[in-house]
């Protein structure tokens, strides 16, 4: 499957359609206070890069962003539509973020997740993410999983 991916505006309606789509399946698996989903104006900050990957006809398949903070960047967002999956779409996004997030001067990436999101544990497992405890302004929570990644970042 050929698709590219790009900063967006979250606030594009089909955008939003993949956000709200996300949002039901947390709420389908979690109660709302072990959801931390940034709201679509949160999404639109400055310090946020959010991105989307489309196909060739300009569908709408995932969603990504990056909060970059002056100790962190925290990866929010991520979604695959569940027709696209499994094609490396959430790969080719976390790497795209990834290097945004290096590129912004970050060297440490963390992340909460629930934890019957299996797909994504694995992941991030698999692209060098490792569990930790909570961090920023989260507390313990048996429904979360919180992981983070540390990059080398090159001196200037």
């Amino acid at each position: 499957m050929q698709f590219q991916i790009a900063l967006e505006d979250p606030a594009k309606p089909d955008v939003i359609a993949l956000l709200e789509a996300g949002d039901a399946y947390g709420a389908s698996l979690y109660p709302a206070e072990s959801n931390h989903f940034l709201p679509l104006e949160a999404l639109r900050a400055p310090n946020v890069r959010f991105v989307v990957a489309r196909d060739g006809q300009g569908t709408a398949l995932a969603t990504g962003a990056v909060a970059l903070s002056d100790d962190f960047a925290e990866l929010k967002r991520m979604w695959v539509v569940p027709e696209a999956r499994g094609k490396g779409i959430s790969k080719a996004v976390l790497a795209d973020l990834e290097a945004r997030v290096i590129e912004a001067g970050q060297s440490l990436l963390r992340l909460e997740t629930g934890i019957d999101n299996h797909e994504a544990l694995a992941l991030y497992e698999r692209q060098g993410f490792v569990r930790r405890g909570p961090f920023g302004d989260y507390r313990e929570d048996p429904l979360s999983v919180f992981m983070e990644k540390q990059f080398g970042v090159a001196a200037a």
